[in-house]
């Protein structure tokens, strides 16, 4: 978007507005019903703000920039500024893909995006092809996860502002490295949300468990889709991002024929097909319906056409299994089976199963002919899964090395589209935890005693952080001294070696789920896919397995642990692991 030579806002039931910038002056109507306008003058100073029927100044719904925060005044901001440098860019696919999701205020000491372009080279020897980022649409504060966004065009400002996520993406696709950016459409922060105060832009029709719905199906609610899609548009185009993904998309109430995921993903193909980059909107979904990623058809027919979704069973099951922890939302995934299901059969592990903790059948099965498995995104550690912990502790924290680098190894051979979090890779010692940085005090003691009762109801009596505490905010910036020590320094090796065999070896990066087995023999878990073995001994005792066929047609790939290999005898130490690979006419190694 071009620096605007006009004010406009939408505010259908206003009977006057002004805007508030070097004067007050009036707009009027103009083009599309309950729109208003107002020229630019020489003289203004680049802040403004609107006043509807003589209200309180306040701050563009489509602002660019909040330089002093979501109540305040916003800025313009000309995106069409930047001097792009990646002219050469021809973007990744997401078949192929690993992801790696970053918090741009705890990924480095200064948590700005300058900062974390200085380690994209970690980045990229670590092999990930995408970058997730974390929402960095503004949000009330200095500090905070970015879910409670208010000004969903603006980049938050500490951060480094518009100017700053451009040069970040520009530095990246240098790099050959696509981002990924976390967006929040199903609802609107508390603080600082002024939405409603302009149009009808929620709705009680339908609710979420953060606050109102966003009306997408309502009278009136043609510009509010056009709001959002006008959104996505933006980050696609103006900030060059490689897609989105979009937040808790089962919280998208829609009625309507062509639900707003389908449009968002109808636009991504268009600018895809445009630009001839591939743009891909990626799906954090509850509903365990393939249907999200199942390709749209004529009229109506099939799917909603998003490109991926994250599968958040893959990740239960291979945290029961490492861990034993089994209350809440785990109990189901204690199942003996439940490993095996998800990593060789199907991404859902309630594929119309009943879920206990949901009281109720849930999911349906995957079409793996229609929905190939890299359509869904797996993970041992998010965002969500370490920081909405009690104390924000991460897997690794509950732990040896060994037992993490059995996780990867599942994880990272899968047929999935894995994503790490921040830090993983080398097994970070700081907890990644909840913080905001709100200033309405009524506020600040609901989310206290609302953290503090919902983990009391899961079980977890660890005293939980202050969120407004600047020591939380802190105590989660990862430490980079650490990726150069023991025993973080074999933990980076062993995810490099694991992301380089998933590129080089066929059977890892195209191998369907049908050409998968897990079997467990007394502790030893062995992972088939097509050639490739992972033999993983997480107990607390070395364990022996006799392999079979000619030594001369296998060959180790990568173990971590001591692992010894014989002719006939594999040695796995406690909690170690190791992949082995059979020439393509030797019989497989492992009985």
């Amino acid at each position: 978007m071009d620096t605007p030579r006009q004010y406009a806002v939408w505010a259908p039931d206003a009977d006057q507005v002004e805007v508030v910038c070097a004067d007050r002056r009036p707009m009027v109507r103009h083009g599309r019903p309950g729109w208003w306008v107002a020229p630019m003058e020489p003289g203004d100073d680049g802040r403004y703000a609107f006043s509807l029927d003589g209200g309180e100044p306040r701050p563009d719904p489509r602002s660019l920039s909040q330089p002093d925060g979501v109540h305040a005044a916003s800025a313009l901001v000309d995106l069409a500024a930047h001097d792009w440098g990646d002219g050469a860019w021809t973007g990744h696919q997401l078949d192929g893909a690993v992801l790696y999701e970053l918090h741009v205020g705890t990924f480095t000491a200064e948590g700005t995006f300058a900062a974390a372009t200085e380690r994209l080279d970690h980045l990229v020897d670590l092999g990930v092809t995408t970058i997730t980022l974390m929402p960095v649409a503004a949000f009330p504060g200095r500090h905070g996860w970015g879910y409670d966004g208010v000004a969903l065009f603006a980049v938050h400002e500490p951060y480094g502002g518009a100017r700053g996520l451009q040069a970040f993406v520009d530095a990246c696709h240098q790099r050959g490295l696509a981002v990924h950016l976390d967006v929040v459409y199903n609802h609107l922060g508390p603080s600082g949300n002024y939405l409603a105060q302009f149009g009808p832009y929620f709705t009680d029709r339908h609710h979420t468990p953060w606050g109102d719905a966003v009306n997408l199906d309502g009278p009136r609610s043609d510009e509010v889709r056009a709001f959002l899609l006008d959104n996505t548009r933006m980050w696609l185009t103006d900030f060059h991002l490689d897609g989105l993904r979009l937040d808790a998309v089962h919280a998208l109430h829609d009625e309507r024929a062509e639900h707003l995921l389908e449009s968002l993903a109808a636009l991504a193909d268009e600018i895809s097909e445009q630009t001839g980059i591939p743009r891909h909107l990626i799906a954090e979904s509850d509903r365990n319906d393939p249907a999200t990623v199942s390709p749209r058809g004529p009229g109506g027919a099939g799917g909603l056409g998003l490109a991926g979704q994250w599968a958040d069973d893959i990740h239960h099951a291979l945290h029961v299994a490492l861990t034993g922890e089994s209350q809440g939302y785990y109990a189901d995934f204690a199942d003996p089976g439940a490993l095996g299901k998800v990593l060789t059969a199907t991404p859902f592990f309630h594929d119309g199963t009943y879920s206990s903790f949901r009281g109720r059948v849930h999911g349906r099965p995957v079409d793996e002919a229609t929905t190939p498995p890299w359509r869904f995104v797996a993970s041992l550690q998010t965002h969500d899964q370490v920081g909405n912990r009690a104390a924000g502790d991460r897997l690794c924290h509950s732990l040896t090395p060994g037992q993490a680098a059995i996780g990867a190894a599942l994880l990272l051979t899968a047929p999935y589209t894995p994503m790490l979090f921040m830090g993983e890779e080398w097994g970070a010692s700081t907890p990644w935890q909840f913080f905001t940085d709100h200033s309405e005090p009524e506020l600040v003691e609901s989310i206290r005693t609302g953290r503090s009762r919902e983990f009391a109801e899961h079980g977890w009596a660890t005293q939980v952080p202050d969120p407004q505490d600047e020591g939380t905010v802190t105590a989660s910036r990862l430490h980079w001294a650490e990726v150069s020590e023991p025993p973080h320094a074999d933990l980076l090796v062993w995810h490099r070696t694991l992301i380089r065999l998933r590129r080089d070896l066929p059977d890892l990066a195209e191998g369907p789920l049908a050409g998968s087995s897990l079997i467990r023999e007394g502790d030893l878990l062995l992972l088939t896919r097509g050639r490739v073995h992972v033999l993983a001994n997480p107990a607390e005792e070395p364990a022996q397995l006799r392999l079979v066929g000619d030594p001369s047609g296998r060959r180790t790939a990568a173990e971590y642990g001591g692992v010894q290999v014989a002719e006939d005898t594999v040695q796995l130490p406690a909690h170690s692991v190791i992949v082995l690979v059979t020439d393509e006419n030797a019989e497989p190694c492992v009985p």
